[in-house]
């Protein structure tokens, strides 16, 4: 029955070229709309790292003096070196890194080609297991590299490509201006989405070029980059190892989900040990949350994303709403046909169902024409100047809602109309054929 309700619809659709087309406009211009915002929402807006990101947390501590407190106010987004490193040696999880941006100047001493600063990033080396990193080749360096201060580097694929052409470069020198370092690893390609494991060195950014170790990079004073909070007496050098200054990011893997507490817990007695001990000033204050809650709470969906969203779903609104009308007038002009096929024993219940049958056509085409439409969209958000733009891609998922969006739209558009035309009695319209 579907199929020849379907028959009929195409038949309806070819004598009422007009009509038929102004609802596809319709139902296209707002899908086209919608699909545009919710495929950017959607990318931006997703898990970076699925298979983990429930046992991934980001820690934070209130290590300030009590000028300005304020009880229960957010403490820092970040950790001392001293309470970074002092955590890392108590292994309380699974694994743990602490990590900062950082900014370096690499020398490909090669003819032709000059220096160029490139990002960097400076991290234990549990990063790469905590963080599911690829590698093209190579390894990540280890904890006993950390120890002795290696002068070790992972790099980006495509720093490997500028530099050594492509290949693998393990056990090759990369000079970052003035020191060698040895390439243990080069990185697969790897673009989290968001950036979730650094807040300040952009969202929606490229991961760095050059990966080192933290403690080399104290060493050799390498340039930061990112937030730093600092208070008291703060002169001299805000990295170095007692100042107080929060500019390290620290993260932590558990087990499982369910030992948050009882991490939280420790981290509130390493509180009241630093405050026992006069670092501490104020009364313990800890946040421990997962990627997706941190994600949450510092809304990484640009709000201009969000209010899009909400526009276009609007339009959407208006469109079905314009698409109503055209149905309705669209059935009851078929009223005499309606009332034929009742006298001659159609129920009510087959009319409904052969409307809706036409207003899932409609929404069909309406969808194929709108995915046109959010494909030129989607074109157009990626040549905007937004840190986010080229990652406005239509994926599978977004396609297949798309249709179904479509199709879902255009169904419930369908249903006034429908249950009005089921409504035409059939003496009234034979009478006046």
């Amino acid at each position: 029955m579907f199929a020849y309700y379907f028959n009929l619809a195409l038949r309806s659709f070819r004598r009422n070229k007009v009509l038929t087309a102004l609802m596809v406009l319709a139902i296209a211009l707002g899908i086209g709309a919608a699909m545009t915002t919710l495929t950017v929402f959607h990318v931006l807006s997703g898990d970076p790292i699925p298979q983990k990101s429930d046992r991934l947390f980001y820690v934070q501590l209130d290590a300030e003096s009590m000028q300005g407190y304020q009880p229960g106010e957010e403490p820092n987004t970040q950790l001392t070196r001293f309470d970074a490193e002092a955590l890392l040696r108590d292994k309380r999880g699974l694994r743990q890194t602490m990590a900062s941006g950082g900014n370096v100047v690499v020398d490909p001493n090669r003819a032709g080609q000059t220096p160029y600063l490139t990002d960097a990033r400076y991290a234990t080396a549990d990063f790469f297991a905590m963080f599911d990193v690829p590698f093209l080749y190579g390894r990540a360096w280890t904890a006993d590299e950390d120890e002795t201060h290696a002068r070790v580097a992972v790099i980006s694929r495509e720093l490997n490509d500028t530099i050594f052409g492509g290949g693998d470069s393990t056990g090759k020198i990369l000079r970052i201006a003035p020191n060698d370092f040895r390439v243990v690893g080069v990185l697969d390609n790897w673009r989290p989405v968001p950036k979730f494991y650094d807040l300040y060195t952009g969202r929606y950014g490229v991961p760095e070029g050059v990966l080192l170790p933290f403690s080399t990079s104290r060493d050799l004073k390498l340039g930061t980059q990112g937030s730093t909070n600092c208070w008291g007496d703060s002169q001299g050098d805000s990295r170095s190892l007692n100042a107080p200054c929060a500019w390290v990011q620290y993260w932590v893997e558990l087990e499982s989900a369910g030992q948050a507490d009882a991490y939280r817990n420790y981290l509130v007695n390493y509180s009241d040990q630093q405050r026992t001990a006069g670092r501490f000033e104020r009364p313990s204050n800890v946040r421990l949350r997962n990627v997706m809650e941190l994600l949450e709470f510092n809304r990484f969906v640009p709000g201009d994303v969000r209010l899009q969203v909400w526009l276009a779903l609007g339009f959407l609104l208006v469109c079905l709403v314009n698409t109503v009308g055209l149905l309705l007038a669209k059935f009851l002009r078929r009223s005499g046909e309606i009332g034929v096929r009742r006298a001659l024993g159609a129920s009510r219940a087959e009319i409904f169902k052969q409307c809706l049958v036409e207003a899932g056509a409609i929404g069909l085409a309406g969808g194929t024409l709108g995915l046109g439409l959010a494909l030129l969209g989607l074109w157009a958000v990626r040549h905007q100047p937004a840190s986010y733009a080229k990652l406005a891609q239509l994926d599978a998922p977004m396609l297949l809602l798309t249709f179904v969006l479509a199709i879902v739209a255009s169904l419930l558009a369908g249903l006034l109309p429908a249950w009005r035309a089921m409504q035409i009695t059939p003496a009234v319209q034979l009478k006046t054929q």
